[in-house]
């Protein structure tokens, strides 16, 4: 069975451009839009983002929005605790593949270590 795990130096996640995440104000606050907004940098890329490294300058300190977690996901897009771990997978798997590709080393690292 596929267990989700957040795979370093991946950062697909950290592509944040709003014109490819039209439903943003169906889950998020207005104080969390407004945050959200003001992480998106140069080429849709959160300003957190350290394109060297690869990796989330303040992921300890990052927002609700970012983090995989089973009541965060209930309450944002009511996704119930069991489903988290499928439902963080797909999401992942569309976001590389769309950041970048299906057939990408990102993709295949990531497969490899939720194990699918």
């Amino acid at each position: 069975m596929a267990t989700w795990c957040c795979v370093k130096q991946c950062g697909a996640c950290c592509h944040l451009d709003p014109a490819e995440r039209p439903d943003l104000e169906t889950y998020l606050s207005s104080e969390e839009l407004e945050l959200y907004l003001s992480l998106v940098g140069e080429g849709g890329w959160c300003v957190n983002f350290d394109h060297a490294t690869r990796e989330c300058r303040i992921y300890s300190n990052r927002p609700r929005f970012c983090r995989v977690d089973a009541d965060v996901f209930q309450e944002m897009y009511e996704i119930e605790p069991e489903e988290v771990n499928d439902f963080a997978i797909d999401c992942c798997r569309q976001q590389i593949e769309g950041v970048y590709g299906d057939r990408s080393l990102e993709m295949l690292r990531f497969d490899r270590e939720v194990g699918i």
